[in-house]
C-alpha cells in the first residue's frame, strides 16, 4: 500500500497555532503515551487537592521560597497533575514542589491536568517518571520510588525497565539500595554520600570489616568510592592522610657543602709556604668530620 503524505507548505505560509488558547478545551498530550495518555486542563482549588506521600522526600526551604517568588512574578508555567478519585476528591500525582510554593503564596487555585480512571500502578509510574526527570531528585528517593512501584505491581525488573524507561542496571542497583537499613539511607542524604559507596558496601561479606565500614558511613567519614576502597584495603581503618612533618632548616647535603667550604677557606687563610698541602690536609680532615656528623 502506497503511503500518502501531507503536501509541503512553504515556510512563509505556515500557520502558527496558539497552544495557550487551545489548552483549556483540548486534551493535553505528551510524547510518552504509555505513562500519560491524556488529561484535561482545569482550574482546581488547592484546598480540594489531597497530597499523599511522594517519591521525593527531601525539600530545600530556600529553593521553595525562590520557586514561590518565581510563580508570583511569572505565574505557574507547568500545571500540576492530579487524579480524580471515584468519590470526587483529587489526589496530587506530580508537582509537590509547585503545590508547596503556591501554598506559601496563599493561592486559592491552580491549573491542573486532571486524570481519571487510572490504576494505582499507572499513577505510580507517572509520578516516578515526572520526579525522576528532575536533576535534584536524590538517588535514595528514586530507589524508594522504584521499590514502591515493584511492591505495588509485583513487577519483575524487566517489566520495571519497560514501564519506566530506565536501564536494567539502574533498576537493580536502586532496588538494592532501597532495601538497605533506613539509617544508612538517611546518612547518604545528610552526608551526600555517593551512590556507589552504598552499592559496594552492600557487596561486602558480613563481618568485622563490614561493621567498621558501616560506622564510617553513618558518621559521614566515608562519602566517596575512592575513600571506601582505601578503607577496605586498610582493613576498615580510616587513614588520616596526614603527611609527616617536613624537616626544617637546610638540607644535610647543603650543610655539608657549606661546612666544607668553611674548612677549605680556613686552611687557605692559615696555610704555610706549603699552602697547597695544608689545604688538602685540612679539607680532608673536614670531610672526615662531616662524615662523622651526618652519617
Amino acid at each position: 500500500m502506497v503511503k500518502s503524505f501531507a503536501p509541503r507548505v512553504a515556510k512563509k505560509n505556515r500557520r502558527t497555532i496558539d497552544l495557550a488558547g487551545k489548552l483549556p478545551t483540548d486534551v493535553y498530550r505528551i510524547s510518552d503515551e504509555k505513562l500519560l495518555k491524556g488529561a484535561k486542563l482545569d482550574e482546581v482549588s488547592l484546598m480540594s487537592i489531597h497530597v499523599k506521600e511522594q517519591v521525593r522526600t527531601k525539600f530545600n526551604e530556600k529553593s521553595l521560597a525562590e520557586l514561590a517568588e518565581n510563580i508570583r512574578v511569572n505565574g505557574l508555567i507547568q500545571p500540576l497533575v492530579i487524579h480524580e478519585e471515584r468519590d470526587g476528591r483529587f489526589t496530587l500525582i506530580c508537582g509537590e514542589r509547585r503545590f508547596r510554593a503556591m501554598t506559601l503564596l496563599k493561592m486559592e487555585s491552580a491549573p491542573c491536568f486532571v486524570l481519571k480512571n487510572k490504576s494505582s500502578e499507572e499513577l505510580m509510574a507517572i509520578q516516578f517518571s515526572e520526579n525522576s526527570s528532575r536533576e535534584d531528585l536524590h538517588y535514595i528517593d528514586k530507589a524508594d520510588g522504584i521499590y514502591n512501584y515493584q511492591q505495588a505491581t509485583r513487577a519483575s525488573e524487566r517489566k520495571i525497565v519497560a514501564a519506566m524507561g530506565i536501564s536494567k542496571s539502574d533498576v537493580h542497583r536502586s532496588l538494592l539500595i532501597a532495601k538497605m537499613p533506613s539509617g544508612i539511607k538517611e546518612a547518604a542524604k545528610v552526608h551526600n554520600i555517593e551512590k556507589y559507596v552504598l552499592v559496594e558496601f552492600e557487596a561486602l561479606e558480613k563481618g568485622v570489616l563490614k561493621n567498621r565500614v558501616r560506622k564510617l558511613i553513618l558518621s559521614g567519614d566515608v562519602t566517596k568510592r575512592a575513600q571506601l576502597r582505601r578503607v577496605i584495603k586498610d582493613g576498615g581503618v580510616l587513614s588520616t592522610g596526614t603527611k609527616s612533618a617536613k624537616r626544617r632548616g637546610p638540607k644535610p647535603r647543603r650543610q655539608m657543602d657549606e661546612v666544607a667550604s668553611l674548612v677549605v677557606a680556613k686552611s687557605v687563610a692559615t696555610g704555610t709556604k706549603r699552602g697547597r698541602k695544608a689545604t688538602t690536609q685540612r679539607a680532608t680532615l673536614g670531610d672526615d668530620l662531616l662524615l662523622d656528623i651526618f652519617s
